[in-house]
């Protein structure tokens, strides 16, 4: 009887925030300068399909590289993740240096040395445009299957969902530090006040592409879920060479995307062991039915060889 494993080896290569950034800038950087013809182009001459992750530093290592860049714009607001964690654990945003300074000194006790600082954090300039409805920002749920890396074999999973913030989006100082408005976690949304138990603020992803074809159109929705599938690819082929990719080994992976009010998509982190608990019948019934759908596709029907 063969083994299997849930997990690559190292899937870490895509699965933690400052390897992820780091492998997606590596693989764009060496398709440009292959000058590989990847389609339509933006204003900046950035291939479309390779534009899906937003500004991003990793502190400490690129502390002086984030300061440049955010001086540039210095009324732009960031947003700090800590790269080992997740559920929203550690997140905050910042619009001012003097807040990254005093986050140091408050939980380090010491002034700011980038130098000093142990623990790896991700800086991504914040999505200030998120495409909101019923005035809430809201992010994507995909699951995406790896049955292998060499040769690259992908599923994804139709029956995704998304997740709503309970509280109305408010990009004012006020509320700069109000996870329930800017972050889409359940881990975090669940604790507020306006949680609603029975539909877990989710919708289907079916919900959203009828909505999207009734409001902007089917054109532009049909081309946004064409750019999502893209943006899976490009990111799983920019690790592939990376991954030990071992026969007995297969990967669920929970990808989060944000789409913002021009209709593109951005990748927001990849997630190596998503939640499979449910909190909504909903809920259930989809994630059973994901493990069924992953059970068939990784187990011959008829069992291993001997």
């Amino acid at each position: 009887m063969r083994l299997l494993i849930n997990h690559f080896p190292n899937h870490y290569e895509i699965t933690r925030k400052d390897l992820l950034v780091k492998n997606i800038k590596r693989y764009r950087k060496e398709l440009e300068k292959e000058g590989n013809p990847l389609g339509e182009k933006n204003e900046l001459g950035k291939h479309v399909h390779l534009d899906f992750i937003p500004t991003t530093f990793v502190l400490p290592a690129d502390y002086n590289m984030f300061v440049e860049e955010y001086r540039k714009n210095p009324l732009s607001t960031w947003i700090m993740k800590p790269c080992g964690k997740s559920q929203g654990a550690g997140i905050f945003l910042i619009n001012k240096l003097s807040k990254l300074k005093k986050w140091s000194r408050e939980s380090r006790g010491q002034n700011f040395n980038p130098s000093m600082v142990k623990d790896a954090y991700v800086i991504s300039k914040y999505i200030e445009n998120p495409l909101l409805i019923g005035g809430r920002k809201f992010d994507m749920r995909l699951y995406v299957l790896v049955s292998s890396f060499r040769p690259l074999k992908v599923y994804l999973y139709k029956l995704g969902f998304t997740r709503f913030c309970t509280a109305k989006y408010d990009t004012s100082i006020q509320e700069l530090e109000n996870m329930y408005v800017h972050l889409t976690n359940v881990s975090v949304q669940k604790h507020g006040d306006e949680y609603n138990n029975i539909h877990g603020g989710k919708w289907s992803l079916r919900n959203l592409e009828l909505y999207l074809e009734s409001t902007k159109g089917k054109e532009v929705t049909t081309k946004l879920f064409n750019g999502i599938k893209w943006l899976v690819v490009h990111s799983l082929k920019a690790v592939a060479p990376l991954m030990v990719s071992d026969r007995h080994c297969f990967e669920c992976y929970g990808y989060d995307i944000i789409i913002d009010e021009t209709l593109k998509p951005w990748l927001i982190e990849v997630n190596a062991s998503p939640s499979l608990t449910s909190t909504t019948v909903n809920d259930r019934i989809l994630k059973y039915k994901l493990i069924n759908d992953i059970i068939s596709i990784v187990l011959p029907p008829n069992g291993f060889p001997e």
